[in-house]
This record gives C-alpha cells, structure tokens and sequence, in this order.
C-alpha cells in the first residue's frame, strides 16, 4: 500500500482487521520497520485524537516525527494555482509539498472541508496535491470529504463489541450549532458498506450524503423507526450536501438520549469525539456502560499503526 485515503486502498478489509488487532495486542513488536524513518503530520485543522495516536501509532513503530500546524508554526500556504500571490499567502504548496518530502518518509494531512466550493472540496485539492508533488507515501487525516483512520477504528472497535454476526449498524445525523463537513459520515458508510453489516442512516430531510458514498445504503427518515432493534448507534452531525455547507435544522428532537437507546437491543453508543453534550447526545446516554466512545478512541492508534505498518512495509 503506497497511499492511505480510503478503506479502498487497503488490499484487503479482512487482512487489515488482523493486523490491526495484532498491532493491539503487541504494539511495539515492529518498531524496526520505522527505525531510522521520519513521518510528518501536517495540520490544517485543530486536533487531538488524530494528532496523538498518529503520532503514538508512528512512535511505537519506531518512526521519528515532526508535527507542523499550518498558519500557525510556518508561512501561510496558497493552494491555488495560477493565482497572483500578492495576498496574505507567501508561500505555495507547490513548492512546500515537496521541501516537506524531502524531509521525510511519509507525510500525514489534515485538511477539512471549506465549505467554499462544493466542486473543490469533493476533488480532495489539498490532499491531492500532496499526493502528487511530495514523493513520499501520504495518510489522510481526514480530508475533506473522508476521514479514513477514524472509520477504519469504527470498524475494529464494532468487531469487539459485537455479539452477533451480523450487527445492525446505525448510523443517526444530530443537532449541533455549527456547519460539520460530511467526511465521517461519508467515510464510516463507505467502510461500513465493505462489510456484512446491516446498516441504517437516518436524518432530517436535506441532509442526503454524496451518491457516491451512500450506493443503494437505506434512509429511514423516522429515527425511532431507525433506531428499533439497532446494535450500534454511531452519532454525527454533518451540514447539508445538498445546500452545500449550510445548517438546516439544529432540531433537538434528534439529540440521542436515553428514550431513543431504549428502542434499541441495548445498542452501544458510538461517537467520533469531540461530542457537543446534549446537544448530540444527553449525558445519561454517553456517560452509561453502553457508552464505548473511549474505547473507539483509543482505537485510534490501533488503526493509525496497522495502516502504518502497511505502508512501512512496502518501502522496506
């Protein structure tokens, strides 16, 4: 595997859940793959799960790593090509991508949706451009319309918890103050999709994810309906696709809380974090023992290094 931007990439679903739960059981059991191996994790966005098991997941393997927050450690960065550069930009990603791969061996990035062109963010411009110009192995983050190592520790963290073998899955759109891009949704659909997995998504309507990502996945427009006999439930909010980046609804009816979970075969909670407390979900629901938010966390670096040891791998 040369590039990690979807569960697309990995040569095999199953094969990758293996390494993931061998990386779990014994971390630090591949650290010469990485010696003498330099990542660096690029932030065009704040973070905190993805930058510290990122970084855990490299360490562990045995990488050195550097982290830059863009526009605030360095110069600020054009991504646009063919602009007069005459702004507060002095710096273009054309010519920092590949400074910034010469300096290593895989490059990280963060880089969300705008929300300024609906065209330019499902293109994956920023993340695209490292691809094509650093010349090192590259790992999204999260993307603009993706977030392939948080999904990819969804997946792990459901194959723990499920007690059959074939789950219903659901995942339910919920009220938050601000416009949220659509790459989790998008992402954890796409990965749930590779599996056997039933899985429901239910929203208000206008809040219909890309076509590209949903296939012929079912939409329950009723939430209760969606949520009756459910196994998991996984949370988010996500602005509209349809009216691009705008917010439609901050309609509380759709808060998670206690009576909803009691519709379910006593689901667990799942939520990528951070959480807006009642707002997405009602204290009794995420501090309950079917709450397994910390434990999808940590995953993170369970999923971070499997995807890293893949990579590793290949440049041996």
């Amino acid at each position: 595997m040369r590039h990690f931007t979807s569960v697309h990439d990995l040569p095999d679903l199953d094969e990758a859940l293996k390494i993931a739960f061998e990386m779990k059981k014994n971390p630090f059991a591949y650290q010469h793959l990485g010696k003498n191996k330099t990542m660096v994790l690029i932030f065009f966005n704040s973070s905190l799960r993805t930058r510290l098991s990122t970084q855990k997941a490299a360490m562990n393997l045995g990488m050195n790593t550097m982290v830059l927050n863009v526009n605030q450690d360095g110069w600020q960065l054009e991504s646009e090509l063919g602009i007069i550069m005459d702004g507060d930009k002095p710096e273009h990603l054309r010519e920092a991508i590949p400074v910034i791969g010469s300096y290593c061996d895989i490059i990280g990035v963060r880089s969300f949706a705008q929300f300024k062109s609906k065209e330019d963010d499902y293109q994956e411009k920023i993340i695209n451009q490292f691809i094509d110009y650093s010349g090192v192995p590259v790992v999204s983050m999260e993307a603009a319309t993706r977030h392939p190592l948080q999904s990819f520790a969804d997946h792990v963290t459901i194959e723990e918890f499920k007690t059959k073998e074939r789950p219903k899955v659901v995942l339910t759109w919920a009220p938050h103050p601000k416009a949220l891009p659509q790459a989790v949704p998008n992402s954890f659909v796409e990965w749930m999709r590779q599996t056997d997995y039933e899985l429901v998504v239910t929203h208000p309507e206008g809040y219909e994810l890309a076509p590209e990502f949903m296939g012929d996945v079912k939409v329950e427009y009723d939430q209760k309906k969606a949520f009756s006999n459910a196994d998991f439930i996984y949370a988010k909010n996500w602005a509209s696709y349809s009216s691009y980046g705008q917010v439609l609804s901050r309609d509380r009816k759709w808060t998670v809380d206690e009576e909803k979970m009691a519709l379910t075969n006593q689901a667990k909670f799942m939520h990528c974090l951070p959480v807006r407390r009642n707002m997405v979900v009602s204290d009794g629901v995420i501090d309950s023992p079917d709450s397994i938010v910390i434990q999808e966390a940590a995953n993170r670096e369970v999923s971070a290094q499997a995807v890293l040891k893949m990579i590793l791998e290949e440049l041996k």
